[in-house]
């Protein structure tokens, strides 16, 4: 039987989930509000529940009439600090925030999930753990929500974890994407305050000034990527903020940058972690300054297990149609920290593309847009996909 026929009667309460989960967005680890629907949509269901304790997480476990191993499925359920333009009815209440990154159709998603395996778990062979995770938008929610346990909940690891995730725009409306590899990039930062003597302007050789030096260093970190890294193996750096000085006739004390660096393989994230902060150290020490060049590493490459990739494939094509999924020809230069959950078990992150219907998916505004539209017509999709994906891979345990 299929997922979808047993959502029908589910849809609209997934949208009123939904809309709920919109006008009531909240940011980073702490979610009080969006952790209480969650609950009160799982509210009866045969689960055994527990929320976390360093973060507002929900999870669920779902454990089967048959014996057979456990599969994870998570959804991220925080919003962004971006004041919403969509002119939604159910546009964010909340002033400065919005879920432009769409994690409210995630939530819906994974919760009408929990509703259709629960209906059948008198033939589900195995466990289901749903992982309803806090602070995915750079907090590192999943791996705060691993060293609380989630992967060990069942009683066992997971022998496969699926995460999925809406697109607003370049994927057209109910296509689903994946591949097999790396799905997206690693994403770290580099936060650098280069330090000289502040002096006046009309005479730089009684001072030490920064800002050249500064200057050098967001040129020699371009030229580090072209230079230093094969092509096939690329590295993406950014300077996205840069700060010095108060006035145009003082040379001040210090000048301040933060650059993300963004790599598509283990090998390349370990090389650009070394490289780039010994690069600034050089350049400050050939113009005779101290420089702070603090590396942060934030998430790693997010890696589709192959066979876990053909797994999503098969079933979306099998469920919805061989039309409605597409393989990815490269990877999304975005982070995520699903990455975490990679690293432990083997996984799969799939994209689903929920711009409106009728829309140009190559014009509409893009996820983190406060103008970034999502359409309520996936989320049955979704859901069946995700509780699908569970149901299969447990069968396919069982039986081997």
């Amino acid at each position: 039987m299929s997922q979808r026929a047993d959502l029908h009667d589910l849809h609209e309460e997934l949208v009123r989930l939904r809309h709920d989960l919109h006008r009531e967005p909240e940011i980073g680890l702490d979610l009080p509000r969006t952790q209480e629907k969650v609950l009160g949509f799982l509210d009866g269901l045969p689960l055994e529940i527990d929320t976390g304790r360093a973060l507002s997480s929900v999870t669920a476990v779902l454990r089967g009439a048959l014996p057979g191993p456990t599969v994870l499925l998570r959804g991220d359920m925080d919003a962004l600090p971006v004041t919403e333009r969509t002119g939604l009815p159910y546009g964010s209440a909340v002033d400065g925030v919005m879920h432009a990154c769409g994690h409210d159709l995630h939530t819906a998603m994974l919760a009408g999930a929990a509703h259709l395996l629960s209906a059948r778990r008198d033939r589900l062979a195995g466990s289901v753990v749903f992982m309803f995770q806090p602070g995915e938008e750079g907090d590192g929610g999943a791996r705060i929500m691993l060293d609380e346990g989630v992967l060990e909940l069942s009683g066992e690891l997971p022998v496969a974890a699926y995460g999925m995730h809406v697109i607003s725009a370049e994927i057209p409306h109910g296509l689903f994407a994946s591949r097999p590899g790396t799905a997206m990039a690693a994403a770290d930062k580099l936060k650098v305050t280069v330090r000289g003597r502040g002096g006046h302007s009309s005479a730089p050789h009684r001072a030490k000034d920064p800002i050249p030096a500064a200057c050098e260093m967001v040129t020699a970190l371009q030229t580090m990527v072209t230079r230093g890294f094969d092509v096939f193996d690329p590295v993406v750096v950014t300077v996205g903020s840069f700060h010095a000085g108060t006035a145009d006739n003082v040379i001040p004390d210090e000048a301040r940058f933060e650059v993300t660096l963004r790599s598509f393989s283990a090998e390349a994230h370990a090389r650009v972690r070394e490289a780039a902060p010994a690069l600034v150290r050089g350049v400050a020490a050939a113009h005779g300054l101290e420089v702070d060049a603090d590396y942060v590493v934030n998430y790693p490459v997010t890696v589709n297990d192959p066979a876990e990739a053909r797994h999503v494939e098969a079933t979306v094509r099998e469920l919805l149609g061989e039309h409605r999924h597409r393989p990815m020809p490269r990877p999304l230069t975005g982070s995520e920290d699903f990455s975490f959950v990679g690293q432990r078990v083997p996984s799969a992150f799939v994209f689903l593309g929920a711009c409106p219907r009728d829309a140009d998916p190559g014009r509409m505004p893009y996820n983190h847009s406060p103008e970034a539209v999502y359409d309520d017509g996936v989320l049955a999709d979704g859901a069946a996909v995700y509780a699908e994906l569970a149901e299969r891979r447990l069968s396919a345990a069982a039986s081997a």
